[in-house]
C-alpha cells in the first residue's frame, strides 16, 4: 500500500497528474504502469528500488488519481512535463505494457530526458497482434466495452494476468484482486460517450533504430507470444546496448507476480549500465 506522504500532484496544462516520489536523492528510476492500472501495480517493487534510488511512479492521465483529459494530449508529453517540473533527467524509464510503450515514445520524442529503458510485455506504442489468443483477448474486451458491460470488460481484461497458459485459479489471488481493483477504478473514471483524446506517436518501429540508450526487456515467460515477441523485437531494433530476459512462472504482470526477481534483474542491469 502506498504511503500517502509519498504522493504528490503536478498541475499540468490540462488538470492535475498524480505521482509517487520516494527513495534517496539522485537520478531517478521512473516506473510506468500498464493500461487501466495505476502506480499501485509497483507497490512491491518500489520499496526494494528505493533503498538505493529515487523512484517516481506516476498515474498517467485518465488513470488512478490523475485527472481525465479534456483535450488532445500525448502520454509522452505528460511524462516529459512531469520530469521537467521535477527538474530530473535524464532518467531511467521502466514500463510495463502501456507504460513500456510510453517509455519508448519518450525516448523517441524527448531523448534528452531518457538515460535508459526497461520494458516488460510490450515493444512500441504501435502493437501488432497475430497470435489467436491475443486477438481474442482484444476482441472480448472491445465487445464488453461496446456493450457497456464494465464487469465483463474487467473479467476479460483479467485474462492477461493469467496469460494463455494458465487459468486465474493458478495465479496468486492477491495479484488478481489488486489488478481487478485498479482496472475497475480506472474504467469507472470514464463514460461511454467520452472522446479518446490521446494522440498516438507514429512510425515508432522504424524510428526505434534511432534509440541509442541501453534497453532491457524483462518478459514474463507465460505472457502472450505476441507481447514477448514485440519486446524482443524492440531489443533487436535499437542502436544502443540491449538485452532480453524472462521471468519464469509469470505472465503479463511479471513485476507483480515476481517482484523480487523483477527488481533483482532491474538492479543488476542498472549496476551494469552505471558502470
Amino acid at each position: 500500500m502506498t504511503d500517502a506522504s509519498q504522493m504528490f500532484t503536478f498541475p499540468s496544462d490540462d488538470g492535475l497528474l498524480a505521482y509517487r516520489d520516494t527513495g534517496v536523492p539522485g537520478a531517478p528510476v521512473v516506473l510506468l504502469h500498464g493500461g487501466f492500472t495505476d502506480h499501485r501495480m509497483w507497490d512491491d517493487v518500489v520499496p526494494l528500488l528505493a533503498v538505493g534510488h529515487r523512484v517516481i511512479a506516476p498515474d498517467v492521465r485518465g488513470h488512478g488519481a490523475s485527472d481525465n483529459a479534456s483535450r488532445p494530449f500525448r502520454f509522452t508529453d505528460d511524462l516529459a512535463a512531469l520530469l521537467r517540473h521535477l527538474d530530473v533527467g535524464p532518467a531511467v524509464l521502466a514500463g510495463m505494457s502501456m507504460g513500456a510503450a510510453i517509455a519508448v515514445d519518450t525516448a523517441l520524442e524527448h531523448p534528452g530526458l531518457v538515460r535508459a529503458l526497461a520494458v516488460s510485455g510490450a515493444g512500441t506504442s504501435e502493437p501488432e497482434y497475430r497470435d489467436p489468443w491475443t486477438m481474442d483477448f482484444v476482441a472480448r474486451r472491445q465487445a464488453a466495452l461496446e456493450a457497456g458491460d464494465i464487469e465483463g470488460w474487467v473479467d476479460a481484461s483479467l485474462s492477461a494476468v493469467a496469460g494463455p497458459h494458465r487459468t486465474l485459479d493458478e495465479v496468486d489471488p492477491d495479484v488478481v484482486r489488486r489488478v481487478r481493483d485498479m482496472l475497475r477504478g480506472t474504467i469507472t473514471k470514464h463514460t461511454a460517450d467520452e472522446p479518446d483524446w490521446s494522440v498516438p506517436v507514429t512510425d515508432t518501429w522504424a524510428r526505434a533504430a534511432d534509440i541509442t540508450v541501453p534497453v532491457l526487456a524483462v518478459n514474463g515467460a507465460l505472457d502472450a507470444s505476441d507481447l514477448i515477441a514485440m519486446a524482443d523485437r524492440l531489443v533487436g531494433s535499437v542502436a544502443g546496448d540491449s538485452r532480453t530476459t524472462a521471468i519464469e512462472d509469470a505472465a503479463h504482470y511479471a513485476a507483480m507476480e515476481r517482484p523480487d526477481t523483477f527488481t533483482k534483474i532491474l538492479l543488476e542491469w542498472l549496476g551494469d549500465i552505471s558502470g
